[in-house]
């Protein structure tokens, strides 16, 4: 296939936030990619006119052709809000309105509609307000595709980190990581990397808990406990190395031979990650039988409608969803 022939949805996520303008701001260039938006095309005439960005709006239905995007151009999936958006101030009563643009780009993921889905940010709180429990994109995805075990991994152009634990205060993670919860991480993670990623047989890195990844047992024994065992009854599987001393692993000689490091916990990996890739990196969610890319930030309610919100990372985020349907082979 060529790359004019993936299709990619991208959700324009919470009205009054920046997901509406940093998707003009990447409209006004061209990507080697078919891509269609989802959101109000009011919402998107009137942010338009507010950024004094030009933009021809086209609109689309599934069964419409979808050319290579061009320059200026955004083919817009019209899903109708129910309350006029103002730009910083949110309104519980579009909602609905937020959650259906992800409806459409799952299901429609699914049934192979589009090839891939990028999206904008959502505001948590405004759609608990509304009366629906919502914990994030992850848990909605996994949710709706009935996905067995998803994995947040954060990537950049050099490097990929995925996590066993994600929001949880530290002094619940070493509890947390038990052989049955990392053994179903490391399997999603090894099996996204073949199956989106297109490596036959992929080097993770996987770091310790504990400092010095233990010192024999003098700094903790999750390491000889959990985390060795686990990482064996993998090693045919993938080239797993590890556990190593988190602050050594993160240099070249290490990362340079790597597909992707494993850390224990959030501010583990992330920190590197984003000193690394700031304004570039990417959320990436694996083990959905879909391709899911995000940006890396919020809605940023203070910036909306200023014209000061970055568009790099929603950019990297559709080169990334790009490249994985390219590369993607579930058989």
């Amino acid at each position: 296939m060529t790359n004019s022939t993936k299709r990619l949805v991208i959700t324009s996520g919470e009205p009054a936030g920046i997901g509406p303008d940093i998707i003009l701001k990447a409209a006004k260039n061209n990507h080697m990619a078919s891509w269609i938006v989802l959101g109000d095309q009011s919402v998107f005439i009137a942010r338009a006119e507010l950024l004094k960005i030009k933009i021809h709006i086209e609109l689309w239905m599934p069964g419409d052709p979808t050319p290579a995007h061009k320059a200026g151009v955004l083919l817009l999936y019209h899903v109708p809000v129910k309350n006029e958006v103002i730009p910083g101030k949110l309104d519980s009563e579009n909602s609905e309105y937020v959650l259906e643009l992800l409806k459409i780009a799952t299901d429609g993921c699914v049934d192979n509609t589009f090839d891939a889905m990028v999206t904008a940010p959502v505001h948590k709180g405004v759609i608990c307000e509304s009366g629906v429990p919502f914990s994030g994109h992850t848990e909605f995805l996994e949710e709706r595709t009935g996905a067995d075990k998803v994995v947040m991994m954060l990537a950049c152009t050099k490097l990929k980190v995925a996590l066993v634990t994600t929001h949880l205060p530290l002094k619940d993670v070493a509890a947390a990581i038990t052989p049955e919860l990392l053994s179903e991480i490391l399997a999603t993670l090894i099996q996204s990397l073949k199956q989106q990623f297109g490596l036959k047989n992929p080097t993770i890195l996987v770091a310790g808990l504990n400092p010095h990844a233990g010192e024999s047992g003098h700094m903790g024994m999750e390491e000889i406990e959990v985390i060795e065992p686990t990482l064996k009854t993998f090693k045919t599987q993938a080239n797993i190395i590890g556990p190593l001393p988190a602050d050594t692993l993160f240099t070249p000689p290490y990362l340079e031979k790597a597909d992707a490091v494993l850390a224990m916990y959030h501010d583990q990996g992330l920190p590197v990650l984003k000193c690394i890739g700031f304004g570039e990196s990417v959320n990436i969610t694996l083990g959905l039988p879909i391709i899911r890319t995000s940006v890396d930030h919020g809605t940023a309610l203070d910036l909306a409608g200023t014209g000061q919100a970055k568009e790099r990372s929603l950019i990297c985020a559709i080169k990334w969803a790009l490249q994985m349907s390219q590369k993607a082979n579930y058989a």
